[in-house]
């Protein structure tokens, strides 16, 4: 069974930064793209970055400039560094496997960022 463990949130004051981690299991990660979502509530997750495979990344028109996904096979995890963060950056933060075929509806419990004007 797959398992997305969502780390590094925290509470920050708006221009800090956050790198966040997810580390995952229970799939063949080295040829899965991975993705970063958000959510706050009462609205829908929105993607905020994903890099697929071979390395390719795509940012959400919010994220770029200021976060970057990055992945280690090794250690089946990928991360998320967040820059010059802004309030409107504050959600929960989920990773996830939107290729596959079992387990791109998938979330787990996701890391609270928090940004504070």
């Amino acid at each position: 069974q797959v398992q997305l463990v969502e780390s590094g949130g925290g509470l920050v004051q708006a221009g800090g930064s956050l790198r966040l981690s997810c580390a995952a299991s229970g799939i063949i990660f080295s040829i899965n793209a991975m993705g970063w979502y958000r959510q706050t509530p009462g609205k829908q997750r929105e993607l905020v970055a994903v890099i697929s495979s071979g390395g390719i990344t795509n940012y959400a028109d919010s994220a770029k400039g200021r976060f970057t996904i990055s992945r280690d096979n090794a250690k089946n995890t990928v991360y998320l560094q967040m820059d010059s963060l802004k309030p409107e950056d504050t959600a929960v933060y989920y990773c996830n496997i939107p290729g596959h075929p079992i387990y791109r509806n998938y979330w787990g419990q996701g890391t609270q960022v928090t940004v504070s004007s």
